[in-house]
């Protein structure tokens, strides 16, 4: 019966990762710690948890956040938490100011006017 359990548990709790755009490349690119820390982050939102490191993103829609990772350099991915099926990564990018540049901010909100109005669409077909 434990394992019953441990097996319905890891199927409820790991979401799947959309990745929009070219996010998943910007990740990919980005130095070998930032990275590491990145997919540790990523794993604990696939589980359910929230990233150690984060803040809500309200400007660019209600369910999106902001992954904050520190090593010497500042990197972010931003991320849906909408759907209890997926978690869908808008953007990823190193940041080079204190401030989230205004494209970065633009960029997101378009990716996500995107992947919304495709699962509109979805849903009427």
């Amino acid at each position: 019966m434990d394992v019953y359990k441990l097996v319905y548990t890891e199927q409820v709790l790991d979401k799947p990762l959309v990745w929009l755009g070219s996010s998943l490349e910007d990740l990919r690119a980005f130095p070998p710690e930032a990275r590491r820390l990145a997919g540790y982050q990523l794993r604990r939102v696939q589980s359910g948890l929230m990233p150690s490191d984060w803040k809500p993103l309200k400007s660019i829609g209600p369910g999106v956040y902001e992954i904050r990772i520190r090593t010497g350099l500042e990197h972010r991915v931003f991320y849906v938490a909408r759907r209890r099926s997926t978690s869908s990564m808008p953007h990823a990018f190193e940041k080079r100011t204190r401030r989230t540049r205004q494209a970065d901010i633009d960029l997101a909100k378009q990716r996500l006017a995107e992947i919304t109005s495709l699962r509109g669409r979805a849903k009427e077909n």
